[in-house]
C-alpha cells in the first residue's frame, strides 16, 4: 500500500516518508478500512514533533487518527456483512503504531463508525478526535438541555463542533470568537457569537446569561480564567480541552467560593464507552444535518509535509485533509 511514515521525530520535511509498505491483515475483532480521506490534528503534529518531550512510542508511525473510507476486511470475530461499510474512523494512531495517512488501516470494530451515506467523507474524516473531544467537553457532566454553554474558540475544529452539539442537545449556545472580524463567520442559528476584543466582553456575555453560564467550553484556560470567573453560575463547569501556558493560573478563591468544577480532558484517555457514547450521538447528529465542518485546505498524501506544516502553523479556520489515492 501507499503510505507515509517517520521512523524519527523532527520537522514534517525531515521525517515524513511516502512510499509503498506491506498492506495491513485485520486481526480478531478488527476491520481493515480503505482510507479515502485522513483527517490531519494537531495531536499528530504534536506527536510526530516529540511535544512536551514525547519520544517515538514505536520504532516507525503512520499518522493520524482520523479518516472515512470503506471497510474491505475484517479479522475473526467480526460480522463480514460489514465488508463494503462506509465508515469514519478514530483513535487509529492512538496507543497503536499505524494510523490513516495510508491506503489502508486497521482498527478494532467499534472504532470504525458507519457513515450514513448521504454524508460527506470529508466530514466523517472530521470527527474523530476533534469530534469526541467536543462530545466530552459537552457532555461529560450530563445533559445540557435547557442550559447556557459558552463555547470559547467556536471557529476551531472542538470549539465548533462543541457548539454545534450543544445546540443539538438544546442548550443556548454562546460563542467566543478573538476579532470583531470574525463574528460574521459563526452561525447565529447556532449561537449568539461575541468578540473577545471588545471592551468589556464579560458584560456582552452576561447579556445573554445574566445569571451566568453553566458550563464553559475551553480552549485557553491560561487567556480566559478571569473572564470565565466573571461568567460562571454557581456550580459550573469549566471543560478545559488546552491551554496556551503549561502552568496555568486560575482565580482559586472565586472559583472555589463559586463551586465552580474544573475538568481537563486528554482526548486519547476518555473512557472507552465516553468514546463509543460520543461515536453514536456524532453519527446521529451529522444524519440529521446538525453537524457541518468547515474544510481549510486538502492536500494529495505525497504533500502530507505541507499538510502538517499549514496545522503546525496554526491561524486560519476549517480543517486540514489529506486525499489518499484509491
Amino acid at each position: 500500500m501507499l503510505a507515509s511514515w517517520y521512523d524519527d521525530q523532527g520537522p514534517a520535511a525531515d521525517v515524513l516518508h511516502v512510499g509503498e509498505l506491506p498492506d495491513p491483515v485485520p486481526g480478531p475483532g478488527e476491520v481493515r478500512v480503505r482510507v479515502t480521506v485522513s483527517g490531519v490534528n494537531p495531536g499528530d503534529t504534536k506527536k510526530r514533533r516529540g511535544w512536551l518531550g514525547s519520544s517515538m512510542p514505536f520504532p516507525q508511525v503512520i499518522p493520524h487518527s482520523d479518516a472515512a473510507g470503506v471497510i474491505d476486511a475484517v479479522g475473526a470475530q467480526v460480522d463480514a456483512h460489514r465488508v463494503g461499510q462506509r465508515v469514519w474512523v478514530y483513535g487509529a494512531q492512538s496507543y497503536r503504531p499505524f494510523g490513516t495517512a495510508a491506503q489502508y488501516t486497521v482498527v478494532p470494530d467499534h472504532q470504525a463508525a458507519p457513515l450514513p451515506d448521504h454524508l460527506s467523507d470529508e466530514l466523517g474524516a472530521s470527527l474523530g478526535i476533534p469530534g469526541i473531544t467536543a462530545h466530552r467537553t459537552v457532555f461529560a457532566d450530563g445533559p445540557v438541555d435547557g442550559q447556557l454553554v459558552l463555547v470559547h474558540g467556536v471557529l476551531g475544529g472542538v470549539g465548533s463542533l462543541a457548539a454545534q452539539l450543544a445546540h443539538w442537545a438544546g442548550a443556548t449556545v454562546i460563542a467566543t470568537v478573538r476579532r470583531t472580524a470574525d463574528l460574521d463567520h459563526v452561525d447565529p442559528a447556532v449561537a449568539h457569537a461575541i468578540a473577545l476584543d471588545t471592551g468589556d466582553p464579560a458584560t456582552a456575555i452576561r447579556a445573554y446569561a445574566p445569571r451566568g453560564v453553566d458550563r464553559i467550553i475551553e480552549v485557553a484556560l491560561s487567556d480566559n480564567a478571569d473572564l470565565d470567573n466573571a461568567v460562571a453560575a454557581n456550580n459550573a463547569v469549566i471543560a478545559a480541552y488546552a491551554t496556551l501556558t503549561d502552568r496555568t493560573e486560575i482565580p482559586f478563591w472565586p472559583l472555589l467560593f463559586n463551586n465552580v468544577t474544573l475538568r481537563l480532558l486528554g482526548s486519547d484517555d476518555f473512557p472507552a464507552e465516553a468514546k463509543r457514547q460520543a461515536a453514536r450521538d456524532l453519527t446521529s447528529a451529522a444524519a440529521v444535518g446538525a453537524l457541518t465542518v468547515d474544510v481549510r485546505d486538502r492536500h494529495p498524501l505525497d504533500d502530507i509535509a505541507k499538510a502538517h506544516d499549514h496545522v503546525d502553523a496554526g491561524g486560519g479556520h476549517g480543517r486540514i485533509l489529506l486525499t489518499i489515492p484509491q
